[in-house]
């Protein structure tokens, strides 16, 4: 039955139906780096755009006269754009190919990207990073689907720490690099100086990416969509993961959403480009994330998943300090707890899906990326109503939600455990 049929994605028909696995890319081999720093790139493009207003909030709030709820919305819309088009964007790669889906969707976003720096009021600027948003959802939609079937089996995890390493590093760097430009010129400059950034970024990945030689493409058929996803949603495990990656990005987008207006506050009172140098605590996920296999390797799923919790709890309680060390104490550890999680729980979907793994891994990518968007705009309201406690107490709340579905998936394993004899015989 072909991969069509069962709702299985074209990776996996591309990789088995290969004459020679010998022919797709390794380290030291034709293409191999090209393909990397191409895919490095568009991920730096990707998220440097998606985050590029969250360290400016407190500038964007000023100009157009706005509490942070409202301001949030710039990071919410773009967040929120890309998760309802992940979805779509990974099934028109299966028809159209990766390349041309990720060239497409760069291509949009710059675009968009260029204008942001122009917007006349709040709204246009909300509606632009909506639109923003829905465009870069074509480049984490296919970029996975791209590895998989051009890059040998034992070089992908590399491959694809690669491109991850390309997101991390175009999230840190859009939010130091419009901290530091803010504070001299405004955020207008800032938003369109990572504009022109994401366009070399985008113009390098075009003219370095090989061109694909293992794709197939596959039918636009909405029916056998609908029944992969309708699957992937009736399995009680695949919805345990996508609501525990949506919970750790709530508490990680209400943190770095409003972190700025806490800092600009007394008792700390920082210049906007201290406060965008904050997000090079990023590195420190980029470390957690790196180390969560060797946690799952001691402690299980599970046990990872309560570290991350707790580490994340822990950093959320510190950060109410009113020492500047404590609360960044408090940052490493939210951070560092958030992307154990993330790490454990997204690679948990890939094992859990048998078939449809593309669609799979966007519902979880669309569950995250909500997640970001309700977490920015609740952190930010509960800001604005009480404060920093408030955006903790979201925080915090958020952690209980990962804490209380990992007891309940502790609990299914159980009972599946006592069952398995009886069905055995």
């Amino acid at each position: 039955m072909s991969p069509a049929d069962t709702g299985a994605s074209t990776v996996m028909g591309a990789a088995t139906s290969l004459p020679s696995p010998d022919s797709r890319m390794a380290p030291g081999g034709p293409g191999y780096r090209r393909m990397s720093l191409a895919l490095f790139l568009a991920g730096v493009a990707t998220f440097a755009l998606l985050y590029s207003t969250q360290a400016l909030l407190p500038l964007i709030s000023g100009e157009f006269g706005v509490a942070a709820s409202e301001a949030s919305w710039t990071v919410a819309a773009a967040t929120g754009g890309l998760a309802l088009f992940v979805l779509p964007m990974s099934a028109l790669s299966e028809r159209f190919g990766r390349r041309t889906v990720m060239t497409a969707s760069l291509a949009v976003a710059v675009t968009v990207g260029m204008l942001v720096p122009f917007a006349p009021s709040l709204g246009v600027l909300v509606v632009l990073r909506a639109l923003q948003g829905a465009a870069v959802a074509g480049v984490p939609a296919s970029a996975q689907a791209y590895l998989a079937e051009e890059v040998r089996p034992k070089a992908l995890v590399t491959a694809i720490g690669l491109f991850v390493a390309g997101n991390s590093v175009g999230g840190m760097s859009g939010r130091v690099i419009t901290g530091w430009v803010a504070q001299e010129w405004g955020w207008r400059i800032a938003v369109g100086v990572v504009g022109a950034i994401a366009v070399a970024c985008a113009v390098a990945f075009r003219l370095l990416l090989p061109a694909p030689r293992h794709f197939s493409p596959g039918s636009l058929r909405p029916r056998v969509l609908a029944r992969t996803v309708r699957d992937h949603l009736a399995d009680p495990l695949l919805r345990r993961l996508y609501a525990i990656g949506a919970l750790f990005m709530t508490v990680f987008g209400g943190v770095y959403t409003v972190i700025g207006y806490r800092l600009t506050e007394a008792p700390f009172g920082l210049p906007q480009g201290i406060i965008g140098s904050i997000f090079l605590v990023y590195l420190v996920g980029t470390v957690s994330a790196s180390t969560a296999g060797r946690l799952v390797g001691r402690l299980g799923r599970r046990g990872a998943l309560y570290l991350a919790g707790g580490t994340t709890a822990t950093g959320l309680l510190l950060s109410l300090a009113a020492s500047l060390p404590l609360v960044l104490l408090g940052l490493v550890l939210i951070t560092a707890g958030f992307f154990a999680g993330h790490a454990v729980a997204s690679s948990a979907v890939s094992k859990t899906a048998t078939t449809g793994r593309a669609q799979a891994s966007a519902l979880y990518q669309s569950s995250y990326y909500v997640g970001s968007s309700v977490g920015s705009t609740l952190g930010a309201t509960a800001f604005h109503a009480s404060g920093w406690a408030g955006t903790v107490g979201v925080g915090v709340l958020a952690v209980l939600g990962v804490v209380t579905i990992t007891l309940l998936g502790s609990r299914a394993a159980r009972v599946a455990t006592r069952r398995e004899p009886v069905g055995a015989h």
